[in-house]
């Protein structure tokens, strides 16, 4: 499943620790960073190479948001909803990116540039309303600045 480099890269960080276990999400980086994203038998793969139980991998990729069971878009929008965005206008934010890409959260755009996630605290509350999209962040939001950077990302 993962390729030589990456395998290698694994080697390396199971090294690391006292227990193979633990390595298991530097391992599932690794995967996704290489596949986009995380499928069954990826975790399967994960879950051999660490000895550990399927059951174990899968709770940590459907627990994280980080990880991804599904193809996702070019650009990963993440619209933070917790209350001190939602209280000024994220609401309103994912709206606009619906209509703008044409997918709602949770959907992929079918030409695969977007992604639109409403996700929870993002950790910059003293900006809100936020979003991310993939590793950078985005602040004081309004629907004005949304527009720019969704035009500068097509």
């Amino acid at each position: 499943m993962l390729n030589e480099t990456r395998r290698e890269q694994l080697d390396k960080i199971i090294k690391r620790y006292p227990y193979k276990q633990a390595a298991l999400l530097p391992a599932l980086h690794l995967v996704q960073e290489q596949e986009g994203y995380i499928t069954k038998e990826a975790m399967q793969y994960i879950a051999d190479y660490l000895e550990i139980p399927y059951g174990h991998v899968l709770g940590v990729v459907t627990f994280y948001t980080m990880f991804y069971d599904k193809p996702m878009g070019r650009h990963h929008i993440q619209v933070c909803t917790n209350i001190s965005c939602q209280l000024l206008g994220s609401e309103t934010l994912v709206s606009h990116i619906s209509k703008e890409c044409g997918i709602k959260p949770g959907e992929t755009s079918e030409d695969g540039t977007f992604t639109l996630s409403e996700v929870e605290c993002l950790g910059s509350c003293g900006t809100a309303p936020m979003m991310q999209i993939n590793d950078d962040y985005y602040e004081n939001l309004t629907v004005e600045k949304v527009e720019a950077i969704l035009k500068s990302l097509k």
